[in-house]
């Protein structure tokens, strides 16, 4: 279990303060990155905008294959139908039982947009969910203190522990097992979450 919280990655470098004013990216401050405890903080703001960022390229996506008549690349994250829960809901499940901390879903983000990037895939309705609990549970693993194993993860995500190991193994090999983030990219992931909300307004 993530019990242990440590600053968000690159933060540690940047999370000065001056009579109690904080002087790193205001990008950490605004999407709910910087002094979260759970129970007490509200819910990052991170979580609302992946969410909508997600939602509306999958509604993007599929509106392409829809006009297009194409289809999509089938690989070991699609299901045969997309899930009940939205992709909010399903990321705040995540981030509810999970207790991973919510830099963790910027670094997923990273992590999501190699893999799709690397395998020349879309996101739709039918591969997003699995590809969003891989993602997050390989940046838990890289980037907390202490997290929970797969067991627990495939029960919060939904599907079988046997299914959650091969999802995980493929997404490793599908990035060449690129985990590593440096801070610039961490800070333009976070901007560029910043930025999309600014363009929804």
């Amino acid at each position: 279990m993530c019990a242990n919280r440590r600053e968000p990655l690159g933060v540690a470098m940047e999370t000065q303060t001056l009579n109690g004013k904080f002087l790193g990216p205001r990008s950490h401050l605004n999407l709910g990155l910087v002094e979260y405890k759970k129970g007490v903080s509200p819910t990052p703001r991170v979580l609302s905008l992946l969410s909508s960022l997600l939602e509306r390229t999958i509604q993007k996506n599929e509106r392409s294959f829809k006009a297009s008549g194409g289809r999509d690349v089938i690989t070991i994250f699609n299901g045969s139908r997309a899930p009940g829960l939205s992709i909010r809901q399903y990321i705040e499940r995540i981030f509810k039982y999970s207790s991973c901390s919510p830099s963790c879903f910027v670094v997923a983000y990273i992590y999501l947009d190699r893999f799709l990037q690397e395998k020349n895939v879309r996101l739709t309705s039918l591969n997003a969910h699995r590809l969003v609990i891989t993602s997050v549970m390989l940046a838990a693993k890289f980037l907390d203190d202490k997290c929970y194993d797969n067991k627990y993860y495939a029960k919060v995500g939904g599907v079988s522990t046997a299914e959650m190991n091969n999802l995980e193994v493929k997404f490793l090999f599908d990035i060449h097992f690129r985990l590593h983030v440096t801070l610039e990219t961490f800070n333009s992931y976070c901007l560029l979450l910043e930025s999309y909300n600014k363009g929804c307004d």
